[in-house]
Order: C-alpha cells, then sequence, then structure tokens
C-alpha cells in the first residue's frame, strides 16, 4: 500500500491537472459544507460569488507562480539526493520515516516560520496584509495571497527541502495535504466544538485558525500553523477565543470597506502603511 502512494505521489508534479483537480475539488467541498453549516453569518459587501472572484484572482496568480517555482522545487529536491544532502539522508531513515521527517520539517519551515517571519517582519507583513484584510473569511480566503509573498512563501519552502533532503514524493505528500488544510481551516465551517478542540492539539482546526484572523492584536498574532497545531503549542503562540467573540478584518493597515477592491490590494503593499 505504501509503495503504491510513493509512486502515485513521485510523478505528481508532471500532473498538473491532477493537482488543479485536487484543489478545485477541496474547495468545492467545503464551499457546500460551509454553506451547509456556517459558522458565521458572512455580510460580502455584493455577493459570495463576488468575494470568491476576487480571492480566486489572487489565487490564479499564485499558482501561477508556484508553477514556475516548481522547476526549482525538483531541481533542489534531485540535488539533495545526488548529494545525499539532509535529514532524511543523514539519519538514514526508511520510507515511513522520510514521509514523517519530511513532512515534519516542511510544515514547520513552510507553514509556521514562514508565517511568523510575515508577521514580525515589517516589510513582509505589508504583502500578509492583503490576507488579513479579508472581512468575510471562507474557504476561498485560503490561496489570497499576495504575489511577493507567494515568492517569499516559496523560499521558505525551498529551506525546509534543503533542511530535511525531502524526496518529490514526499514534497508532493505535503503539498497535497497544505492545500486541503488550507481550504478546511478556512471555510466557514461550523463543527461541534469537541471535535474541534480534540483535533486542535494536533493539527490546525477551523476554530483555531479562525482566532488568527480576528481583526486585533494580539489574536491575529498568534496560531501561525499551517497543518499541524503543534509548533504554535510548543512555541507559546497558541491562543484560544470563542468564535462568537471573533470579527475578521484588520484594526489599521488597511481600510475594511476596501477589502474586496483586487487592484487597490495589489497595490497596497507599495504605498505608505499607517
Amino acid at each position: 500500500m505504501l509503495e503504491k502512494i510513493i509512486r502515485h505521489f513521485q510523478t505528481l508534479d508532471h500532473r498538473p491537472l491532477e493537482r488543479m483537480a485536487l484543489l478545485v475539488g477541496g474547495l468545492l467541498i467545503f464551499w457546500v459544507i460551509e454553506g451547509a453549516i456556517p459558522l458565521i453569518g458572512m455580510q460580502y459587501k455584493k455577493s459570495k460569488s463576488r468575494h470568491a472572484g476576487v480571492n480566486f484572482s489572487f489565487t490564479v496568480i499564485h499558482l501561477i507562480i508556484h508553477t514556475f517555482l516548481a522547476i526549482l522545487i525538483v531541481m533542489l529536491s534531485d540535488w539533495c539526493l545526488s548529494h545525499q544532502f539532509g535529514l532524511v539522508y543523514w539519519l538514514n531513515a526508511n520510507v515511513l520515516g522520510i514521509i514523517i521527517i519530511s513532512f515534519l520539517t516542511l510544515d514547520f519551515f513552510g507553514g509556521w516560520l514562514v508565517h511568523i517571519t510575515e508577521h514580525k517582519i515589517k516589510f513582509l507583513w505589508r504583502f500578509h496584509v492583503i490576507h488579513h484584510a479579508d472581512n468575510n473569511v471562507d474557504v476561498t480566503t485560503g490561496l489570497r495571497h499576495h504575489p511577493i509573498e507567494s515568492v517569499v512563501r516559496g523560499l521558505f519552502f525551498f529551506m525546509g527541502i534543503f533542511v530535511s533532503g525531502a524526496p518529490m514524493y514526499a514534497v508532493m505528500i505535503f503539498q497535497t495535504l497544505l492545500v486541503l488544510s488550507a481550504a478546511f481551516t478556512h471555510a466557514n465551517i461550523s463543527l461541534p466544538r469537541w471535535l474541534d478542540k480534540g483535533l486542535s492539539w494536533i493539527l490546525v482546526s477551523p476554530n483555531m485558525h479562525k482566532v488568527h484572523h480576528h481583526w486585533k492584536q494580539p489574536f491575529t498574532d498568534s496560531n501561525y500553523g499551517a497543518i499541524l497545531s503543534v509548533w504554535d503549542r510548543i512555541l507559546g503562540t497558541f491562543k484560544k477565543l470563542d468564535p462568537s467573540q471573533i470579527k475578521y478584518g484588520l484594526d489599521r493597515y488597511y481600510p475594511n470597506e476596501h477589502d474586496e477592491n483586487f487592484m487597490r490590494l495589489m497595490k497596497a503593499p507599495f504605498k505608505k502603511m499607517e
């Protein structure tokens, strides 16, 4: 069974249509679910479709950028293999060990570390603000990233591959789970409290991530994890807030009334920030 999984993901980077189907399929599934069991009643500027259109515009650009970055990812992964460089080789890990080590390392660098760095460095925060400016966090918010932020996230992902030595099948497994996790954690869904709380001990749950989108700091500066919640718990950046108290958007930096103005959002990082 494990061998079949490895063979499937080993060449997944050569099947862009299948990867796109996973992305779109995940979005559609959670789009339907959040319509059935919404967490918060949304107040879109015009409509949910209009809001989705703005976020999908960022998503398309994000995917184009990462299509080019994927070439470098393959090259880096192959270099690690040929030079036996990275944790998976130094620890002489078996296949399961390779998947686990790669997953943990990529989730740390490409999830938690890049995220907290974007919050702490003012120049990078300018671009990350676009993600937080969304006043209606739903499944489409997951890939709402300014193009420059997409590049920054790619650079941290390279670091994760370099440190772990992750082979391509491990990279593809992680990226697939990352896409599904982004859809799940941003989706406007109401899970039973016991289930959401239980999940949050290991994984980033929807309620846990919604705290990160609360409009006021210090809640905005918490819960940075992408897939695993353990980094926030171990490193002291975990916070809780009852979903009924959550309000999306920003208390400064960007006017909330323009959170669906695509061109203004694209230009915002290059203008003076409050």
